[in-house]
């Protein structure tokens, strides 16, 4: 009963006792079997993350942001990937909840099921969404509003005298959330007498080599645009390889800019024109949520602009 009280943090025990026990359980190799303990006394130390993928730059910015909120509180992120997939997040919550974890944190911007959002209204764990803060769910959202972001390249574009303009991406019917800058590009664009066209595909990732790919798609199409958002970092320095290689004066011919500020820190000579997110921000800001009980709504996260050296100026 003593060792218990020990291992469980609970009793009135001695220091010296609580020592011992501890240091024998170390050389023992001995871990508490933490489920248990949380069914028995209905807690848990366990939060439950779904991201769409752990190897995107994004989403590892926002885990460290998550974590520097819940691990000093003795937390532990079980983390899943998603992969924009609904029934990957579907069986990823119901493996979560057989865990009985504290609490869940999921990613928006996918087409989740009808009996995933069910699951979770019944399941009695606290659900906080992060990323998508145009369309809110669950108890609590902390994300950035996309609309405004598309809206936001957009203007750069127009402020440079740029009418015509490309958006360049992947995955938009899976990625909700960059067909929501995509659709507020386009209809910012088209409010101020400009054109907007889309070169995008389905199936390839949403990276470097994905926008190389569909860049020179277009140049070998004969087309060479004057300005293309893309839909993130990653492609836009994709694109910004496939232009150089071509000979393309970037920003002379060609305007640039990406998104989620990802290629700030990696910059040396080239520094891409970028819609920055503080990616740590939201993360953290999405555990304070969790871990608030009477927190509700939508934090919507700013972000800024970053102009580099990929943006034609605006004209005098």
């Amino acid at each position: 009963m003593t060792v218990s009280k020990v291992l469980r943090g609970t009793g009135r025990i001695s220091a010296d006792t609580r020592e011992r026990v501890l240091r024998l359980a170390d050389q023992l190799g001995y871990v508490p079997n933490g489920l248990a303990g949380a069914l028995s006394s209905q807690t848990s130390q366990i939060v439950g993350v779904l991201i769409p993928s752990i190897g995107d730059m994004v989403y590892s910015g926002v885990l460290a942001g998550i974590n520097s909120v819940l691990v000093p509180r003795g937390f532990a992120a079980f983390i899943g990937e998603t992969f924009f997939d609904p029934e990957a997040e579907a069986r990823l919550v119901r493996t979560i909840l057989s865990l009985k974890p504290s609490a869940l944190i999921l990613t928006g911007g996918l087409a989740r099921t009808a009996g995933t959002a069910h699951l979770l209204r019944q399941s009695g764990v606290r659900c906080v969404q992060l990323w998508d803060g145009d369309c809110p769910d669950l108890e609590a959202t902390v994300g950035l509003s996309h609309l405004a972001a598309g809206r936001a390249a957009a203007g750069l574009f127009l402020a440079a005298g740029l009418e015509e303009a490309w958006f360049i991406g992947a995955q938009l019917d899976r990625d909700l959330c960059a067909a929501r800058r995509m659709e507020g590009f386009r209809t910012q664009m088209e409010a101020a007498g400009g054109r907007c066209h889309i070169h995008a595909d389905a199936t390839r990732p949403r990276d470097t080599e994905t926008g190389e790919a569909l860049t020179a798609e277009l140049l070998r199409a004969g087309r060479l645009p004057a300005a293309i958002h893309y839909l993130n970092d990653a492609m836009a320095i994709g694109g910004l390889r496939a232009l150089l290689a071509a000979g393309v004066d970037v920003p002379g011919q060609t305007s640039i800019i990406g998104f989620n500020g990802t290629s700030l820190r990696h910059a040396i000579q080239t520094r891409l024109t970028t819609i920055d997110v503080p990616l740590h921000d939201v993360g953290a800001r999405a555990a304070q949520a969790l871990l608030h009980m009477d927190a509700s709504g939508t934090d919507l996260v700013p972000f800024r602009i970053v102009t580099g050296t990929t943006l034609r100026r605006p004209e005098p």
